[in-house]
């Protein structure tokens, strides 16, 4: 790379460089990566999960973005298996509730054990409920709560029924995994039925655990603040800070951070080159999940407004980053209609139209991104609503981009 050394040894790079780094290391920069949706899972670590479905759900947005107009079945085959027996993935708490691929099973032994010493989640587990819950499963299961006797008693966390606390307890422990989503239901099956044997005899300790889980940050990042890492999975800094040195991610010094940052060796072996993902991103998608790191490596700030008041929504009901040109240059509120994708509302980041060569440029990745998307949900047209571009410039850029 580009990157100096100082003095003392440490890698200097610039903010650039960063930010190329990161967008390698998430599959938007250089070739498109291969391997399909699993090799997708497998580099990332983990693909959060959420309930909102505009285009699509956040899960089949994020391979989406990366690999291109893959179809939804084979995104859902590839988390949750074909039902031939065996399951790639199972759902658990990462960054948030996520898809991790099977493989990582024993890491988050650490988190397993964790919920078991303090006893409890969200909820005091009623007696009797999870021997139950066990004894149903092994007898019937794979099962949804509703199929083991006890959805929820209304659509807040807060207000489980009994089983649902009971179920979600021992995935929480590890005794039950979730092994597919139905419906937007949860499928548990029994974690020494749904675990392959060799995985499932594993149990690292914590420190081995932290460990395994900050170096995979760092390699989904490319570079990192500790407390990037830490947020990657969602742990603590000063567990960061307790398994740092043997991770084998390589200290490095980034212009324009405040705070010391770490980066994968492999990632520091070579320039990212190649060509640049043009795409609509998920909210939830971990290029921009952390908003704080967003702010410091795109210059790009951003708030979910899904559950802002209507009339106090600056950008829109779900709007979704664009990504073009390896940077972060507006966003995107989509919605459909029959068979046209409407952009409820299209805004470009002041920077990006700041110059007429620019406003022509960014207006053009904005169609682009807009017809891909309106391709991959089977939309065959796409409308503009409201945007600050000229009407002229946009419908330009849409007819210039037409799929034909």
């Amino acid at each position: 790379m580009v990157a100096t050394g100082t003095s003392a040894g440490e890698v200097e790079l610039s903010a650039d460089e960063a930010r190329r780094l990161q967008l390698r290391a998430q599959g938007f920069l250089g070739a498109r990566p291969k391997g399909g949706v699993p090799a997708m899972l497998e580099r990332l670590g983990a693909v959060q999960l959420d309930t909102i479905s505009v285009l699509a759900r956040s899960h089949e947005l994020v391979p989406y973005a990366r690999l291109g107009p893959v179809k939804r079945n084979a995104i859902e085959t590839a988390y949750w298996g074909n039902g031939s027996g065996g399951y790639p993935a199972f759902e658990y708490w990462a960054h948030a509730a996520s898809v991790i691929p099977m493989d990582d099973w024993p890491l988050f032994a650490f988190r397993r054990r964790a919920y078991l010493r303090r006893g409890w989640r969200w909820h005091k587990v009623p007696e009797g409920v999870c021997a139950e819950v066990r004894d149903r499963l092994r007898a019937d299961g794979p099962l949804t709560t509703k199929e083991l006797g006890g959805a929820k008693a209304s659509a807040e966390w807060w207000d489980w029924s009994d089983h649902k606390i009971g179920i979600e307890w021992l995935l929480d422990v590890g005794e039950v995994v979730c092994v597919e989503r139905v419906g937007w239901r949860r499928v548990y099956d029994l974690a020494e039925r749904a675990v392959p044997s060799g995985l499932l005899a594993r149990d690292p300790d914590d420190d081995a655990c932290l460990t395994a889980l900050v170096a995979r940050a760092g390699r989904a990042l490319g570079v990192a603040t500790r407390g990037d890492l830490a947020d990657y999975y969602r742990i603590r800094q000063d567990q960061v800070d307790r398994v740092i040195e043997a991770t084998g991610l390589v200290p490095v010094k980034v212009a324009g951070w405040s705070q010391r940052a770490w980066a994968d060796p492999e990632a520091l072996a070579a320039p990212p080159r190649g060509r640049h993902a043009t795409t609509l991103l998920s909210p939830f998608d971990s290029l921009v999940w952390d908003r704080a790191r967003t702010s410091r490596v795109f210059g790009f700030d951003h708030r979910l407004e899904a559950y802002v008041p209507k009339g106090k929504r600056v950008h829109g009901y779900f709007a979704m980053p664009l990504l073009a040109g390896g940077r972060l240059i507006g966003r995107v509120d989509p919605a459909r209609e029959g068979r046209t994708l409407i952009a409820r509302q299209a805004s470009l980041e002041p920077w990006a139209t700041r110059t007429a060569a620019r406003t022509e440029s960014s207006a053009t990745a904005l169609a682009t991104a807009l017809w891909r998307a309106a391709a991959w949900v089977g939309c065959d047209d796409v409308r503009v609503e409201r945007t600050a571009l000229p009407v002229d410039l946009i419908k330009a850029a849409l007819n210039a981009t037409t799929p034909h």
